[in-house]
């Protein structure tokens, strides 16, 4: 993590940590991931929405009710973990903000809010000095995430000039009504009870199919999760990088699995790119060919890193590569993410900080 960051929280032996959202998948991953990394809690506080509210999650060990979002005075608090949609965000997270806490947010509420710093610690941590000024922090998109990590040392070596990125997305990025929807469809369809199979939460039969739908159609063609892609990348970056995406959601219920074509400024060799990747904060190359070991989604889930592999040249075009990058879309592609923000708030950086 280059460069001298300011102050944002005093050092102190614990913080006041909220996590709105705490019931969802994302909510409870990043609790799991503040007890893991041993994240200094003084006083912890799961909030949701009405509908969750004296419901009951466990947090290190203890037992918590959880809060109503609507009543929940953020004065006092020092890091708000928002996964709770783009809507409740837009309401509540100003609110927090004005209140002196710093909101680490996870919907695409702010993320191309051009006061708003969009951050991946690996990437641009120093990017977050902007969030001194209103304290609202926005988490990028899972399968953006992934993607600039690798990216981005590949980038500082080479500047990058194009980028053709199309993806495998797991249902769990659609949220649990999706993982159950894949599993109630399967059980259908391998019980023989095709005529009985619905799709209510995603816009097609998942399971045994894949999808090239993700979120709404815009008016030249591509998907707002696309759109996301291609315009997130060139904000974290820093860059004027040509990209552009298809998005495909695949009948997986952890992992984005990503097949990404990369043209440089001038030439990159997959070995040079091997080896920058093989020494890259957050990344772990599986790239061997005559053992036929590459990166899987069923592997990457439940684990930290970005995983990237199958890295060849491009054989048809000058100056450009093939890669495979993986990634847990709730771990690294959301909660991890977050968390790892807010270690830099607290003034954990470099290994500290890093997976």
């Amino acid at each position: 993590m280059d460069g001298v960051l300011p102050e944002f929280l005093p050092e102190k032996d614990g913080y006041n940590v909220a996590v709105v959202g705490a019931t969802g998948a994302v909510g409870q991953t990043m609790m799991e991931i503040l007890a893991e990394r041993d994240f200094p809690v003084a006083e912890f506080a799961p909030v949701a929405s009405s509908r969750s509210a004296g419901s009951h999650v466990e947090f290190r060990g203890r037992d918590y009710v959880v809060r109503d979002l609507e009543s929940f005075d953020p004065a006092g608090w020092d890091i708000a973990l928002f996964s709770a949609g783009g809507g409740t965000s837009r309401e509540h997270a100003p609110r927090f903000a004005e209140a002196g806490c710093y909101v680490i947010d996870n919907s695409s509420a702010w993320r191309m809010d051009e006061e708003v710093c969009l951050v991946v610690p690996e990437v641009n941590p120093h990017a977050l000095a902007m969030a001194r000024a209103n304290r609202i922090i926005a988490n990028p998109n899972c399968s953006t995430i992934q993607m600039v990590v690798a990216l981005k040392p590949l980038h500082d070596a080479v500047p990058i000039r194009r980028v053709v990125v199309s993806t495998y997305q797991a249902v769990s990025g659609a949220g649990g009504r999706a993982i159950e929807e894949l599993a109630e469809q399967t059980r259908l369809l391998l019980s023989g009870r095709v005529d009985e199979v619905r799709a209510e939460v995603l816009p097609a039969r998942i399971a045994f199919n894949v999808i090239p739908h993700i979120d709404v159609f815009m008016d030249d063609g591509y998907t707002r999760e696309e759109r996301k892609m291609m315009d997130e990348t060139r904000k974290i970056m820093e860059a004027d990088i040509a990209v552009t995406a298809t998005t495909v959601r695949v009948p997986v219920f952890y992992g984005h699995s990503e097949a990404v074509n990369v043209t440089f400024e001038a030439p990159m060799s997959a070995d040079r790119a091997r080896e920058i990747l093989a020494a890259a904060p957050g990344v772990c190359v599986v790239d061997d060919p005559a053992s036929e070991d590459y990166p899987l989604a069923s592997e990457a889930a439940g684990t930290d890193p970005v995983w990237v592999g199958r890295i060849r040249d491009d054989h048809s075009h000058p100056n450009s590569l093939h890669l495979w990058i993986v990634a847990d879309n709730v771990r690294k592609g959301a909660a991890l993410n977050a968390v790892q923000i807010a270690e830099i708030l607290i003034g954990r950086t470099g290994s500290q900080a890093e997976t």
